[in-house]
């Protein structure tokens, strides 16, 4: 029987139409992971372009999250985009699951560093192979042929000075073979189309997919910008003052939000 044939990510951006993705979260260890499936089986009959997995930190969902990649690339027949994080992984690690994720079919991987751990004064012991998430792609490049994605940050890294600096890490991870870049959350268009203008002048000439994530509850917004320093535009503010103590109504709110957003992106092209 002939072998399917994989999809590589970056083909998809050649197309003259939006690629819409989703992504999902293993669960934790003490959550059942049929209800994950249950959602791949409703996001099937959207239609995505793919659908992309999370690692977790250091490493602590890997076996899931290739369980789940390979899924919904051979049960569910949707493309798949493995996350993967080099933070606290050795070469030998990360080429173990190189191997076991192209034995599955998983082609496509989002090359990220990952979260740094939390001690002060942290510092990479010198036997790490992966310092920066440009080491990634470079190894993931080099074992096979795999389509690589990377993440960008439309305001700046949080741990950059600036974005000009930043977009130059980002220039070097395309340097190094990125193939396509997905951005982390943002709640302002217009800096999301002012990030892409630079990102253009600085030489990233590879497509870059706007991430969009409905804000559902207060704990997730503040989880949010801890995480990525995110600018909140006035309109959004009293999207969440006016509903701070109506969970509902914030959840529905934060979901229109992001429909607005999403509108606001296919209109611009």
């Amino acid at each position: 029987m002939k072998k399917e044939q994989n999809m590589k990510i970056r083909e998809l951006y050649t197309k003259d139409e939006p690629v819409i993705s989703f992504e999902i979260f293993p669960p934790k260890k003490d959550k059942p992971i049929d209800v994950v499936y249950d959602t791949i089986e409703s996001l099937k009959d959207l239609r995505p372009g793919f659908i992309s997995v999370t690692y977790g930190a250091g490493g602590s969902t890997a076996r899931t999250t290739i369980e789940l990649a390979s899924a919904i690339r051979n049960k569910y027949k949707v493309e798949t985009l493995a996350h993967l994080t080099c933070a606290a992984s050795s070469k030998d690690e990360i080429t173990g699951i190189l191997d076991t994720l192209g034995e599955n079919g998983v082609q496509n991987i989002l090359a990220l560093r990952g979260d740094l751990p939390a001690e002060k004064g942290f510092k990479f012991p010198d036997s790490r192979n992966f310092k920066h998430a440009g080491d990634l792609v470079s190894h993931i490049k080099s074992h096979g042929g795999f389509c690589v994605g990377g993440a960008v940050y439309p305001e700046g890294h949080i741990e950059c000075e600036n974005l000009a600096l930043d977009l130059r890490h980002v220039k070097e991870k395309v340097d190094a073979g990125t193939d396509f870049l997905i951005s982390q959350l943002f709640f302002d268009n217009e800096l999301y189309y002012d990030f892409l203008d630079k990102a253009a002048q600085t030489g990233i000439d590879v497509p870059i997919s706007a991430g969009i994530l409905p804000v559902i509850s207060k704990n997730q917004m503040e989880h949010i910008v801890k995480l990525c320093g995110c600018n909140l535009p006035p309109k959004f503010t009293r999207i969440l003052e006016k509903y701070a103590n109506k969970p509902e109504a914030l959840r529905e709110a934060g979901i229109a939000y992001a429909i607005e957003q999403i509108i606001d992106l296919l209109s611009w092209g």
